[in-house]
């Protein structure tokens, strides 16, 4: 047995060379718990770099350093989903485990990559692909593997919590807190994937696999941004005692009710969840999963999601499991040397590929959430009671009611929070009162989740 395990590098931005750094940093640490000298043999990058061990090869063939035989696994860190795949791909082709924190390329091709890589007996690891440094992914691959999953809902995403905790404790708006992250360095100078919820579907994506054992289905999250919340809606929260929240959600629905069906949720949206919630106290640029599981209950996961040391802490984490992964091949009889190696290994989402569920995943119509409504409407007798009555005739149920001083002269604005409803119902309530003539301005919704 080879007392060294060589790594390939592929991309030195701020994650590579967080786990060049990492590497040197715990070089004794790292044999000390595998056994094995952890060595860096090839790095892929476009430019030349000095500030590299010489004893390194920097190789800007990125194709031909994820076939290397002076290679057995190739950490892939460039981002994108086209290079990045064929990397990947050809990297698996020829026999090398690979670990990726390409959140984006698994989401919308994993399944083929796995598929791929079962095919050719390697693995592809990918915990930091979701929420950082957390350990998510073994979490829930490992630790609740004898739960029934029946609920996840999570902040995964580090840019979007960034602003709602500032514009909720600073009374900052929305576009000023976004600029601010663009400086820091939270947010990309196109931030679409991080405001609109992209990013955060991409990894509900990968959760929701692991929890309900399904294929990967990226374009079925329903997915929700945040550039439409206003600081007047997240004072109006807090004063019911809530906090709005930029959430992934993925839910097992059994259809219990009349007009629930059975499913998956997949849902990335702006919530209302209570002041005391657990997610509701994790601020700033921290992520944080809660897990709702049987047996076990309710489990919180946090920490940080993002930035060079959190996200090579989870690939030196992947890394170490396919350090052990290869010893025990390379200490097995050459007649088993073939054969597939889940004995040693977790499937890659947690259930072996022939034992996927085809559970539907549910339309947006059908998710049933609470909700917070913000009605404008002329103040005048009857006005309350009219849209009292819309709710009412739709089956929805009121939780509380709210009326507010006039923005505008004559007109005020009324804030109804709703008991949980089936989407189609409440699509169709709040299109009727739009249509009362004492109603000023489109309907304001947010979905609101108790999180129990």
């Amino acid at each position: 047995m080879s007392n060294s395990i060589k790594l390939a590098i592929l991309g030195l931005g701020t994650v590579g060379t967080g786990v060049i750094n990492l590497i040197n940093d715990n070089l004794n640490e790292l044999k000390r718990r595998s056994g094995r000298d952890i060595i860096i043999t090839e790095v892929g990058t476009r430019r030349h770099r000095d500030d590299i061990d010489p004893n390194i090869m920097q190789n800007s063939d990125l194709m031909a350093t994820a076939a290397s035989d002076n290679v057995d696994i190739v950490v892939e860190v460039i981002g994108g989903t086209t290079l990045a795949k064929d990397v990947i791909m050809h990297a698996i082709k020829n026999g090398k485990h690979v670990v990726t924190a390409n959140k984006a390329l698994l989401a919308e091709h994993g399944n083929e990559i796995f598929a791929f890589a079962e095919e050719h007996n390697v693995h592809v690891a990918y915990e930091a692909a979701v929420a950082g440094g957390i350990p998510i992914i073994k979490v829930m691959r490992e630790a609740l593997a004898a739960n029934k999953i029946d609920w996840l809902a999570g902040i995964i995403n580090g840019t979007g919590n960034f602003i709602m905790t500032e514009m909720r404790d600073k009374g900052r708006p929305f576009a000023d807190v976004l600029s601010e992250a663009q400086e820091l360095g939270y947010a990309e100078a196109d931030p679409t994937f991080d405001v609109e919820g992209i990013d955060a579907a991409h990894k509900l994506a990968l959760l929701a696999s692991i929890a309900f054992g399904i294929p990967l289905q990226f374009d079925k999250v329903y997915c929700e941004g945040i550039t439409g919340i206003t600081l007047q809606d997240v004072n109006y929260a807090e004063e019911l005692g809530y906090r709005i929240k930029h959430l992934g959600f993925a839910v097992r629905r059994d259809g219990q009710g009349n007009d629930e069906a059975s499913g998956i949720e997949l849902r990335v949206h702006p919530t209302l969840i209570p002041q005391d919630a657990l997610l509701a106290n994790v601020n700033g640029v921290k992520n944080a999963v809660l897990v709702n599981s049987h047996p076990l209950g309710q489990t919180l996961y946090c920490g940080d999601g993002a930035g060079a040391g959190a996200t090579a802490s989870a690939v030196m984490a992947d890394v170490m499991d396919l350090v052990r992964v290869l010893g025990s091949k390379d200490s097995s009889d050459e007649s088993n040397s073939n054969q597939n190696n889940h004995g040693h290994h977790v499937p890659h989402l947690a259930f072996i590929p022939e034992q996927l569920s085809d559970t539907p995943i549910l339309r947006a119509e059908q998710m049933i959430t609470g909700y917070y409504l913000r009605v404008h409407a002329y103040d005048s007798p009857g006005v309350l009671a009219d849209i009292t009555r819309i709710l009412s005739d739709a089956g929805i149920n009121i939780d509380a009611i709210l009326q507010k001083p006039a923005h505008k002269v004559g007109q005020v604005p009324v804030i109804i929070l709703t008991l949980p409803v089936v989407e189609s119902q409440m699509n169709l309530a709040i299109e009727k009162i739009e249509k009362l003539d004492t109603i000023t301005d489109k309907v304001v919704r947010i979905r609101l989740d108790e999180l129990a």
